[in-house]
């Protein structure tokens, strides 16, 4: 095989038919599709894609000291988790666990954890995808971040003043919660999100047929985290957008078909964009016009064709992202097995509800973009930038000149196609979901990283890629290798977020701990004692760098144990851990939280504990001892 020595250099490694990867890699994907779409291969271009310009490089560069002036919220996708990076450094800064269990904070331990993640705490896989970021009048305002899991159909909402997830909801009546964004204006009150799969109603393995399966759109309340209402829909849900308005949201729909086959799924010409009129189905609720389904309370309408809730609107066959202008102007959705991109006027859409146009009337662009068109993101500037996945890039193109075109005129709508590195997903541009869309930084999430870091085993990690978009033209500044299928990412500015330096001791976050320790007669902040209730033994106990308030405590063999810590530092970075050796238990305290884990003391003997984040000079002295008497 053919390779390049330096794999810096710019011409693309080849494989042994003498083929350039990215056009292998092309047909590859292709070959699948190419018969039922028509879309054939494309000859892809060789010209240079590794190096970035020096004044991207210089722009992208945070010095040692140096703040950034983004936060990023990364999805960890398999991992269940969200990553928070600098940009555009691309430091990592926090993992914060919601969907999975980690070891280092305790989250999926804790009893605080768990009492989050509620019933789903048996599940220690997640799939987590979206991440969005509360608003206030189209802006964000730094109070909450929104995820779901699609492995086990759950929205999580995150608290940014503690960066902890602070309630997880499992969606009733669906499976497999796919693309989720939040109402704009005047504020999030509702979190939209898709259930992807159709299933049987009752589900219980009486019908296992399509004649009675149906998928669902769903509305969460942000504050309760309860779901308002579900919406019945024709086909599979996929991503989703909601208008400046509060008006209306829009969901991209594949499967008209309803077909179990890949082939039967491509069989229909087109596919749907799904428009929800959110003030219409508040009324049907209001009004009593809704049933529920199985066990659940919760209010489902009917939004399949001939509702006046939703219209359908025909769009190229699988659509996959949908994506609202930050001028509220238009909902973009991403052709995937076409070229094109379909923009819909959001001004039309109450004509269209009132019967006075037809869907396809809404539709006020259809640009040819590429191979493989799966997301789109703004500048704020009046442009767009979408990404390829078949073609492995962006191209940016003009929002107005593509209406242009699609009215007739002769006039070139694209800007420039960059290649990235490779099948990209997600994008993401800075700020680009509220109104102050500013158009600095494009985050371009890749699938696949090949030859781009150093060679790690069968399993590649994947590449996150940062392009300045500050100027005309695209320019790459940086590679990121990162692992587990980072789905999507959202850009926030820095003076947006405001979090806490330590916690204030009426936190809900421990609210359970404060009541039971209360019950018990124990103040948290200054006692350290042991209390025996039948086979059940809470142990309190504070700390201070570097020592617990207690060293050693004693139970029966067969107890279930709780260890409440509370840690009395006031200082911010001195957090201070708890962990039982060979107990599976340990857990994060950050300064003036309580924690607790509870746990089976089965084991006679000695059993050190200690604290498993450093602290002090003398952090390896902060142990003490359980002593398990045999039962």
């Amino acid at each position: 095989m053919k390779k390049n020595d330096d794999l810096t250099k710019d011409t693309p490694e080849l494989t042994e038919s003498g083929q350039s990867r990215r056009r292998f890699m092309g047909a590859a994907a292709l070959a699948g599709v190419a018969g039922a779409t028509g879309l054939g291969t494309a000859v892809m271009s060789r010209e240079s894609f590794a190096a970035a310009a020096e004044e991207a490089r210089n722009k992208y560069v945070v010095h040692p000291g140096e703040l950034d002036e983004y936060y990023g919220f990364w999805s960890g996708g398999h991992s269940g988790e969200v990553r928070v990076l600098g940009v555009p450094s691309m430091r990592e800064l926090m993992r914060i666990p919601v969907f999975n269990v980690d070891s280092a904070t305790g989250w999926g331990i804790t009893n605080e954890s768990k009492e989050v993640l509620g019933a789903s705490s048996r599940f220690s896989n997640g799939d987590a995808h979206h991440p969005h970021i509360s608003m206030t009048d189209g802006r964000y305002d730094g109070k909450y971040l929104f995820i779901n899991d699609k492995a086990n159909t759950r929205v999580a909402r995150i608290r940014l003043d503690v960066m902890k997830c602070d309630k997880i909801t499992t969606i009733p009546n669906v499976q497999a919660i796919h693309g989720l964004r939040l109402q704009k204006v005047p504020k999030t009150r509702y979190v939209f999100c898709n259930a992807e799969y159709v299933i049987p109603h009752p589900n219980d393995g009486s019908d296992t047929s399509l004649e009675n399966s149906f998928t669902m759109f769903n509305a969460v309340d942000a504050e309760t985290m309860e779901v308002a209402f579900q919406v019945i829909v024709d086909g599979n849900l996929d991503n989703t957008d909601a208008d400046y308005t509060g008006k209306y949201a829009c969901s991209t729909c594949y499967n008209s078909e309803k077909a179990l086959d890949l082939a039967g799924t491509m069989r229909n010409d087109r596919d749907w964009a799904v428009v929800f009129n959110i003030e219409r189905i508040e009324k049907a609720v209001r009004d009593g016009n809704y049933k529920t389904l199985g066990k659940s309370k919760v209010p489902v309408v009917d939004g399949r064709h001939g509702s006046e809730l939703t219209r359908y609107i025909p769009v190229p066959k699988n659509p996959h992202g949908l994506n609202t202008s930050p001028d509220g102007k238009y909902f973009i959705a991403a052709g995937k097995l076409s070229p094109t991109v379909t923009i819909i006027a959001i001004d039309k859409l109450d004509e269209l509800f009132e019967g006075n146009i037809e869907p396809r009337d809404t539709v006020v662009g259809e640009p040819e973009l590429g191979l493989g068109p799966l997301h789109t993101t703004y500048d704020g500037r009046g442009n767009a930038y979408t990404t390829l996945f078949i073609d492995s890039q962006v191209c940016k193109w003009n929002i107005a000149d593509a209406i242009r075109h699609y009215n007739g005129e002769d006039v070139n709508y694209i800007r420039q196609k960059l290649d990235v590195h490779y099948q990209p997903g997600h994008n993401h541009a800075s700020l680009t979901e509220s109104r102050d869309a500013d158009g600095k930084w494009l985050v371009v999430l890749s699938k696949f990283s090949k030859d781009r870091f150093l060679p790690v085993g069968p399993l590649h990690p994947e590449n996150d890629q940062l392009i300045d978009i500050s100027g005309e033209e695209m320019k790459l500044a940086h590679d990121g290798p990162t692992f587990a299928e980072p789905h999507d990412c959202i850009l926030v500015r820095r003076d947006q977020i405001k979090t806490k330096k330590i916690y204030t001791r009426d936190d809900p976050y421990f609210a359970s701990a404060v009541d039971q320790a209360k019950k018990d007669g124990v103040t948290l902040e200054a006692d350290n004692k042991v209390i025996r209730d039948g086979n059940k033994v809470r142990v309190y106990m504070t700390s201070i760098a570097p020592q617990y308030g207690m060293t050693e405590f004693r139970v029966k063999q067969g107890d279930e144990v709780t260890v409440y810590v509370t840690n009395l530092d006031t200082i911010e970075d001195v957090t201070h851990g708890f962990c039982m050796v060979n107990h599976g238990v340990s857990m994060e305290i950050s300064p003036q939280q309580t924690a607790s884990v509870t746990f089976m003391a089965d084991q006679p003997g000695v059993h050190w504990y200690y604290c498993n984040w450093f602290c002090h000079a003398l952090h390896m002295e902060m142990r003490g001892r359980m002593i398990v008497e045999k039962a």
